[in-house]
């Protein structure tokens, strides 16, 4: 494990729980990960269930909210859309984007995600970008192409700082929901291939220090293997956080 970036391990609820049945999952988590300090812990409901969510974990040190996705615009008429500033007043800290979902449903490009993520640090969130290739574009030898393409696109006009405040979420479309995992050397390759581009596009310091997760499949029986890979700062997980005592273990496990 790199001692030099934290650990940071994100539940994305998807949509998912009532706003009952969030409450009664971050109460388990409350109780699970009270001694819990080595790991960055974040929890992202839909957003009806935001406030209660909020008010469970104000006086909590460990566990931080964050959302699922958000405009890149700044109030107006935009129907059904959410902006930072609603956010912040649930004092949602991390904000998941271009998730693989909203890519392939949504249509999401790269350039809108990037408009998104300079959105998210004007408001003071950590965006969590989300990068992948598709099984048909790794058993074309595409992977390195794909990711090269949705990083630069993505992280477009960042500063370094902002760089380093912007954790990338490497998930391999093809292990999302699907009970596949890519293996550790998979998951290893994929991380260094993302830290050496943002060494070439900022510099090596800022790559050091970006927080790369691994989202796909994690469960508590692959946290640990997943998580002693050198360029591997932590998880990014979908179904598994969804019960207290597997996004627990998975957390406990990755220490």
């Amino acid at each position: 494990m790199n001692k030099e970036r934290k650990l940071i391990i994100a539940g994305n609820w998807k949509m998912n729980k009532t706003v009952a049945e969030a409450l009664a999952l971050i109460n388990d988590l409350k109780l699970e990960l009270k001694k819990v300090k080595e790991v960055d812990v974040v929890v992202c409901p839909p957003f009806t269930a935001l406030e209660s969510v909020s008010k469970a974990i104000l006086e909590d040190k460990n566990i931080r909210l964050g959302a699922q996705n958000m405009s890149e615009n700044n109030f107006g008429a935009f129907t059904g859309e959410i902006c930072a500033g609603m956010l912040k007043e649930f004092f949602v800290r991390y904000i998941i984007l271009g998730h693989s979902e909203r890519r392939q449903y949504q249509k999401e490009t790269d350039a809108l995600i990037a408009k998104k993520a300079a959105a998210a640090h004007a408001a003071n969130l950590k965006p969590i970008v989300c990068v992948g290739e598709t099984l048909a574009e790794r058993e074309a030898g595409a992977t390195e192409k794909v990711l090269e393409t949705q990083v630069r696109g993505s992280l477009a006009g960042l500063t370094r700082e902002q760089m380093i405040e912007t954790i990338i979420a490497y998930e391999p479309v093809w292990a999302i929901g699907t009970g596949k995992t890519a293996t550790t050397q998979q998951a290893q390759e994929a991380h260094a291939f993302i830290r050496n581009l943002v060494g070439r596009i900022f510099d090596e310091a800022t790559a050091r220090k970006v927080r790369i997760q691994y989202g796909g499949s994690v469960k508590p029986a692959n946290a640990r293997e997943l998580m002693s890979q050198p360029d591997v700062d932590g998880a990014l997980v979908g179904g598994a956080s969804l019960e207290a005592r597997s996004f627990a273990d998975i957390i406990k496990n990755s220490i």
